[in-house]
């Protein structure tokens, strides 16, 4: 990797610490024994080399004598972003998959996963235990929610103030190398969620030495980045190419890029594409970068173009898992009233071109126009799912889709999403039909906790006038105690349902898959009967068809659909409720 500009270098000398503060007129680090003043440049950098200091390492900065702070580019934080950042020797780790190369984009079937409750013991190292589970049940890739320092020992990861720093509530720096390591040597890539949008609202001192990393624009979650300052880019670039390169993560997840101010002419996302391509070709590796954007932006992604150059390989497609939801629970508040219209209309779009909203207005975003058209992207451009983190968790309950749709009604979903030539991703636990909640958490303290509680009772207050007490609590340990995983449910009341998810994994990784380079849409249409029938060109001589009935009621089929030889369900010239048939047409 490129020489670094932030965070503490191991030199043959000892450790240079240093730290871009252009508002401070002094800077002094502070070793467990000794103290010393950085010596700045004309640019705001502060720097030193310490003789002796090594792996291991605690040291803090003080800024003008009045604050002491972390290293904004710490690579540990073991007593949280209060205390002191520890100096962590990278190459000091053996890794054993040393020929891992990654694995191409259309190989992916993701599951996502936040470390603390996807095991009782909730560390990088318990997770171990769980990859065979996830590479016999057909996942090629783990994604992890983001794991940059945040205040207190429980958070979904979206509060980070410390971007170079996994927070340490999950273990250390050399565990998480180890997790990756071990499923690398099982054949599953690991993704990262990183957020480049904002820092969180505890432990951030940025805005004390360095307020040029803010503009005056606010996201919905603080202030704005100002990427249009060099060295705010850079720390936002180089983060993604340190866990990409010191722990050989094979992609990362974008969070919500339709919040990043973009105020320069070059965008950040586009040099972030770039310098990770250039990484990519490097190391000769196979780096995939993924994109949450609400503008659905089809300018961005390029899932073809290997390494990436600019672009990104897919974005998670909301569109539809909105649509679904709505044809399966019949909800309609806040943005499901996009989608109430036709339910079933919206999934064939998204099966037969990508988004649903293509230039759309949005009644939700108060009639704003939506989207691009995406018709000419390849299928693999999406990440499609029927659950992740966002959309159970930002419930009152955090509850499930198992809780408020039939399960044959969920199978036929899965059916489709698993076999469709889109990327699909599952919430850990949707392999089993978990029922598990995944309620909002986090550990904050006084006036940030009670603000977190006010913001929570106003969003949900009709849960609260219903239900009051009984809504969970998000600073409450109990509320996140129940959101970690229920294995014990996956080999009792969760056995067929895993079985289901395992049979179509392997349909898709023997018909599907290995055509999937190439795939391109074609055409798709429901009807108001609740038929549903989607074509797709895989490679030169294949095309993949698909017949779905997702009504409660038995429905004749044209004769004409379904055409070519069945991988799953068996055509019928009446199709049953909730079926579904996929056949593969060679020419």
């Amino acid at each position: 990797m490129n020489e670094r500009h932030f965070g503490a270098r191991l030199t043959s000398e000892g450790t240079t610490f240093r730290l871009w503060a252009p508002a401070a007129q002094r800077v002094d680090l502070l070793l467990d024994q000794q103290c010393c003043a950085l010596t700045p440049d004309k640019h705001g950098r502060f720097q030193s080399t310490v003789p002796g200091a090594k792996a291991g390492t605690r040291y803090r900065f003080r800024i003008d004598g009045e604050i002491e702070v972390p290293d904004p580019a710490s690579a540990f934080q073991p007593e949280d972003v209060f205390g002191p950042s520890e100096v962590i020797d990278h190459a000091n780790y053996g890794w054993r998959a040393s020929d891992w190369r990654g694995r191409p984009w259309h190989e992916t079937v993701l599951l996502e996963a936040h470390v603390g409750a996807f095991t009782k013991e909730g560390t990088y190292r318990a997770m171990i235990d769980r990859l065979d589970h996830l590479a016999e049940t057909g996942i090629t890739a783990l994604e992890l929610l983001p794991l940059a320092d945040f205040a207190g020992h429980r958070n979904w990861g979206y509060d980070g103030v410390l971007w170079y720093a996994p927070d340490s509530a999950y273990g250390r720096p050399e565990d998480l190398k180890l997790l990756i390591d071990e499923a690398h040597l099982r054949g599953l890539m690991v993704f990262l969620d990183v957020v480049y949008n904002h820092f969180g609202p505890e432990g951030n001192y940025l805005g004390r030495y360095a307020p040029s990393f803010f503009t005056d624009a606010q996201t919905p979650w603080g202030s704005a980045i100002d990427y249009r300052v060099p060295q705010v880019r850079a720390f936002a670039i180089e983060n993604a190419l340190y866990w990409l390169d010191e722990y050989r993560f094979d992609g990362l997840r974008l969070d919500a890029v339709h919040a990043i101010a973009e105020l320069g002419e070059i965008s950040v996302l586009y040099d972030l594409s770039v310098a990770v391509g250039q990484l990519a070709a490097d190391a000769g590796r196979h780096i995939h970068l993924v994109l949450e954007n609400d503008d659905n932006r089809v300018n961005l992604l390029d899932p073809a173009k290997d390494p990436p150059s600019g672009e990104y390989r897919a974005q998670w497609n909301d569109d539809y898992h909105h649509a679904w939801h709505v044809k399966l629970t019949g909800e309609r508040q806040g943005y499901y009233r996009d989608f109430q219209r036709a339910p079933l209309a919206d999934i064939a779009r998204c099966l037969g071109s990508g988004f649903v909203y293509q230039g759309e207005a949005s009644e939700h975003r108060g009639g704003k126009a939506r989207g691009d058209m995406s018709g000419g992207l390849p299928p693999t451009a999406f990440v499609n799912f029927l659950q992740n983190h966002d959309q159970i968790g930002n419930r009152a309950f955090g509850d499930r889709l198992e809780n408020h749709a039939k399960p044959e009604a969920i199978e036929a979903a899965l059916a489709i999403t698993l076999l469709a030539p889109a990327i699909p991703m599952l919430f850990m636990g949707e392999e089993w039909g978990s029922k598990a909640p995944f309620p909002f958490f986090c550990d904050f303290k006084g006036g940030l906790a009670e603000a977190v509680r006010k913001g929570r009772r106003e969003e949900y207050a009709w849960a609260y006038a219903t239900f009051g007490d009984d809504v969970p609590d998000p600073l409450s340990d109990a509320t996140f105690r129940s959101a970690i995983l229920d294995w014990e449910t996956r080999d009792g009341s969760g056995r067929e349902r895993l079985a289901l998810v395992r049979e179509l994994l392997a349909i898709r990784r023997r018909h599907i898959m290995p055509r999937l380079a190439d795939a391109r849409f074609g055409e798709a249409r429901a009807a108001d009967d609740g038929l549903l029938n989607a074509n797709w060109h895989l490679d030169r001589d294949t095309s993949l068809w698909l017949t779905a009935n997702l009504s409660d009621r038995t429905v004749p089929r044209p004769s004409k659909e379904a055409r070519g030889t069945p991988i799953w369900g068996e055509p019928a010239d009446a199709m049953k409720p909730w079926s579904v048939c996929w056949c593969l047409e060679t020419r």
